[in-house]
């Protein structure tokens, strides 16, 4: 089970004829007057916003766009960026969603390195975009998605006046539907290629089909740019959900739409849930209605998801873990790992799996622990994640195999992240690559260290990073953000480690800090603490 479903096995690992098209056509017609979309108070039917596709994607062709034409999209979530993607897919055309966070330069890269022929922007964004369009020679049309301009198309005028006869393409499972750029922290930003074939594996193998019956409403926060946030609206139209869609997550609304929409489903970050059980406000509102959380994409502290499992008994709460380069999720930790009963020795262990492990491989990936040769690695040792499976991409957009490429010769793809994996299949975290602390030859995995000072009651917050050392090579250093409400010194957090931490783990050193730098997704931008703090 996932997510509170059974899954079905319409999937052959071996291939299918399905593509992300269908999942909209196959909902449509089962549920077609259910609620699809809710945005800033207006709803959208199943029936309603295929309509809208199907004109959208007139309009596209009418502008000349052709199957492996790329289709870029600049904003916040909004509905206009759904009905973008199917439109595009419709034609056999790539999505490309943007980061609205990216500076200028980073978009002006990833438009010209993805050859965008169309670009979608939404208001706060078509200043910047005027600004570096004439860059862009591959860029035939700009279309304003909220107001209308002199200078560039209207997105409304376009649906209203596109021909509303419904035409399509043949397209392969195996085309690429979205190229998904990386976050870009360590370099420049990467084009992954998302092929139909990818989103389908996963969505037919842990997501129920639509049903008249069974009416769900699934919450949507997690920027759309993400995979996430498109693995997201792929499942909850494939299930047949009403997607109830925020610009931008803040915690009071979230829990006023909750609420409000009686929500049953919801997928945040750490971050976001500990922003949500830490609202003032927040035993005043009426959350019955939500069954299911999911959470992931940065390190969860143990005391968060502990609290927050106390604050909602009616919840499941589900630890899904992936990367752009997988379509997302490829092992979770499921509602029953988050159950702690049984004896002793079985609370030990589940508490230890809720506060480092990412759970199972899910049936349609596999999963394996390498040496730096790429050799499979009994249980218990650490080396890297690696997975492969139909849902992996194949190469970086434009680049060589071989060139700057985590593949394989086998289809295994690297995933930078280090990690173990117990007798049980159950896998472990210990930092990406770059995170990992060697001192003295032993190895120090940072979220160890990170997952007992949140323990500790006077910190809000705290990463662990390796500082030079003449002696060891290197030293662990602790960043720690304080609660408000507490005084905190360096000795105070260094003796608390003491007997909870092997002597060679143990912080050196501690610096205090206002607010741990994060990525959109709330993973700790180690590397931007490294260059600040990483001196000895």
């Amino acid at each position: 089970m996932f997510g509170g479903q059974t899954k079905n096995h319409l999937y052959d690992s071996t291939g299918t004829d399905m593509n992300t098209n269908e999942f909209l056509y196959i909902a449509t017609a089962i549920c077609p007057k259910r609620e699809f979309i809710f945005f800033d108070h207006q709803s959208w039917t199943y029936e309603q916003f295929s309509r809208r596709v199907i004109r959208l994607a007139n309009a596209f062709k009418a502008m000349g766009l052709e199957k492996n034409d790329r289709v870029a999209v600049l904003n916040v979530n909004c509905p206009q960026y759904v009905e973008a993607y199917f439109a595009a897919a419709k034609l056999g055309a790539v999505f490309v969603p943007l980061n609205f966070r990216a500076k200028s330069e980073e978009l002006t890269h990833m438009l010209t390195d993805a050859g965008a022929k169309i670009l979608m922007a939404g208001s706060r964004y078509l200043d910047m975009v005027r600004q570096f369009l004439p860059k862009l020679p591959s860029v035939e049309a700009c279309i304003s998605l909220e107001e209308s301009c002199d200078d560039f198309l209207f997105y409304d005028d376009l649906i209203a006046s596109a021909d509303a006869s419904d035409t399509g393409i043949e397209i392969d499972d195996e085309d690429v539907t979205i190229l998904m750029y990386t976050a870009g922290t360590t370099g420049r930003p990467k084009g992954v290629p998302l092929r139909h074939s990818g989103f389908v594996s996963y969505v037919l193998e842990n997501v129920a089909p639509a049903d008249p019956d069974i009416a769900e409403r699934n919450l949507l926060t997690v920027p759309l740019y993400h995979v996430a946030g498109m693995q997201a609206i792929l499942a909850g139209v494939y299930g047949g959900r009403t997607l109830v869609l925020m610009r931008q997550f803040e915690a009071g609304e979230w829990l006023e739409t909750v609420q409000k929409k009686r929500v049953s489903r919801a997928m945040l970050v750490p971050t976001m849930l500990k922003w949500v059980i830490d609202h003032p406000e927040f035993h005043a509102y009426d959350l019955s209605s939500l069954k299911i959380i999911t959470y992931g994409a940065a390190s969860m502290p143990l005391n968060v998801i502990q609290r927050a499992i106390d604050l909602m008994p009616g919840v499941q709460f589900i630890n899904a873990f992936g990367q752009t380069e997988t379509a997302s999720t490829i092992s979770v930790l499921g509602p029953e790992d988050h159950v702690i009963q049984g004896s002793d020795a079985e609370k030990r262990k589940k508490l230890q799996r809720l506060a480092a492990s990412i759970g199972k491989p899910l049936p349609d990936v596999e999963v394996m622990i390498a040496d730096e040769q790429g050799h499979r690695l009994p249980a218990g040792q650490i080396g890297e994640i690696c997975a492969r499976g139909p849902r992996v991409m194949k190469g970086y957009w434009g680049q060589d195999q071989g060139r700057s490429q985590p593949i394989s010769p086998e289809g295994w793809l690297k995933t930078g992240d280090k990690g173990w994996m117990d007798e049980e299949g159950y896998i472990y975290l210990a930092g990406r690559g770059d995170d990992m602390i060697i001192r003295g030859g032993e190895n120090i995995s940072p979220e160890e260290v990170e997952d007992v000072l949140h323990a500790h009651p006077g910190i809000e917050e705290a990463a662990v990073i390796g500082i030079p050392d003449p002696e060891w090579g290197q030293e662990p250093r602790a960043v720690v953000v304080v609660k408000k409400d507490h005084n905190l010194d360096s000795e105070a957090v260094t003796s608390y480690c003491k007997p909870r931490l092997a002597g060679y783990k143990r912080p050196r050193s501690v610096v205090f800090i206002d607010e741990l730098p994060r990525n959109p997704m709330g993973k700790v931008l180690k590397k931007e603490l490294r260059e600040k703090y990483g001196k000895p």
